[in-house]
Formats: C-alpha cells, sequence, structure tokens
C-alpha cells in the first residue's frame, strides 16, 4: 500500500458508518417532532447545520466530542434575551430526554445521547437575517449556509479533496495537536485560504502539505512541522523501495483508526 492509498483509506474511515448516520438521521427526526409538540407555533423553524451538514464530522469512535448542530429559531417579537430560549430549550430536553445528559454550553444546549451529542442552538430571524447567542444576554448575526457554500466550492476546484483533507486534519488536530485549534476554525481556515485550485497539488501528500502550512501559524507550528516532516520522511522511504517503513512514518502523523 502507497503512502497516498493509506490516507485515501483512512480519510473514507474518518466518514460516518450507515449505522450511525441512520441513528443520528431517527435521532434528528424525533427531536424536531418533539419541539413541535412542545413549542407549537413558537418555533418557526428546526435547521440542521454545522460540519454533519457539511460532511465533515468525524465518527464518535475518533472524536468522542463529535456533535450535530440544530438551530432552533423561535418567534422573538418581545426582543428576549437568548437566556430566556436557552432556559426553554433546556426545560424541553429535561422533559422528553430525562435519563440523558443535558446541560447549557452557551450559547447552547447539549443533549448528550448514547450514539451522538446534539448542541440546540436557539435563533430568531429578521429581515431574512439569523440571529444566535453571543453569550446569555446578546445576539449575534450569523450566517448558516454561507459557510457550507464556501466549503463545497472549494472542494469542487481542489479534485474534490479538500472534505477528505479536513477530516484527516481534524484527526491529526486531535490526536496529535491536543485540540490546539478549534475544529471551525482548522476548517474554516482552509476552505477559505485553498479556495482555489493549487498547481502542482494533486494527491493527499501534496494538500496535506498545503493546508497544514496553511494552518500553521493559527495553531503550534512546531507540531505542524513535525507532521509535514513524517509526510516528507515517509515520500522519501516510498522512493527508496521502503513501503513498509513509508507507512510506519506516515502513521506517525495520521494514525489509523
Amino acid at each position: 500500500m502507497s503512502v497516498n492509498s493509506y490516507l485515501s483509506g483512512l480519510a473514507s474511515n474518518l466518514v460516518l458508518s450507515n449505522t450511525e448516520k441512520s441513528n443520528i438521521s431517527t435521532s434528528v427526526d424525533t427531536i424536531k417532532t418533539r419541539l413541535s409538540w412542545y413549542f407549537s407555533n413558537e418555533v418557526v423553524e428546526k435547521k440542521i447545520f454545522g460540519s454533519y451538514v457539511r460532511g465533515t464530522i468525524l465518527p464518535r469512535k475518533v472524536d468522542e466530542k463529535s456533535d450535530v448542530d440544530i438551530m432552533i429559531v423561535f418567534n422573538n417579537p418581545y426582543g428576549y434575551k437568548p437566556q430566556t430560549f436557552l432556559n426553554k430549550l433546556k426545560s424541553f430536553a429535561e422533559k422528553y430526554y430525562s435519563s440523558s445528559e443535558i446541560y447549557q454550553s452557551s450559547p447552547t444546549v447539549v443533549l448528550e445521547l448514547h450514539h451522538i451529542k446534539f448542541e440546540l442552538t436557539p435563533a430568531y430571524v429578521e429581515y431574512g437575517m439569523y440571529y444566535i447567542p453571543n453569550g446569555p444576554s446578546d445576539w449575534m448575526y450569523t450566517d448558516p449556509d454561507g459557510f457550507y457554500s464556501t466549503l463545497t466550492e472549494c472542494n469542487v476546484n481542489n479534485a474534490s479533496k479538500i472534505k477528505p483533507v479536513v477530516r484527516l486534519l481534524k484527526h491529526w488536530n486531535i490526536q496529535k495537536n491536543y485540540r490546539n485549534m478549534a475544529s471551525f476554525s482548522l476548517e474554516k481556515k482552509i476552505a477559505e485560504e485553498m479556495m482555489y485550485a493549487y498547481f502542482g497539488c494533486t494527491t493527499y501528500t501534496d494538500y496535506l502539505k498545503k493546508a497544514l502550512n496553511t494552518i500553521k501559524y493559527s495553531t503550534n507550528y512546531s507540531r505542524v512541522d513535525t507532521a509535514i516532516g513524517h509526510i516528507d520522511a515517509a515520500l522519501n522511504y516510498e522512493k527508496q523501495g521502503l513501503p513498509y517503513s513509508a507507512l510506519l512514518e506516515i502513521k506517525k502523523a495520521f494514525p489509523e483508526v
């Protein structure tokens, strides 16, 4: 197996399994139904967003902090502050999921089920624009669909290698960078700065080195240099006809799952 074949296979293993997708889909449908029962017309929209929608979420076996984001859009004619709706969502979760772990992690209410964690984010819409909590007392504008479009365009421009590379680097960030960089920040930095196709980038190792250099000064740069060093050493072993040594070397940066 070549270094790039190994990375391709690893990127595929970092995708949710069909069983996980089915379980999440069932839970999402149930949560949406129960939100309608509990809030009636007080809630005007239930919107799934985040890494789950973008296809960059990691399986729970790889990242115990993996979560699915659900935006619950409330009517807010009286201009209530976020904490009012966070309290309502916590009461909702406690009613229907009393045996699950439930807690506020501003600006969301976390509902932790056995197979995945859900983050329930209150929001409201004004003049077609979404607002989510900026702490318990203030709102801030967000575009839940905007980054999805950015990442999709970047992925298309780069031979569909950006999403797999993002998953590989999220795995590296957990295993070797000790979560030094926030997952969304990592993804955003790569998508925005690698929007256009790069000449000379064709393989996973090409794209990983480019992406690592892109995030280098947004995280622990010495760990980034170490990862790039493992990639270069693995490729050198491969050129010398030492495939076993090459695989051992690349796994130092991107371990098997």
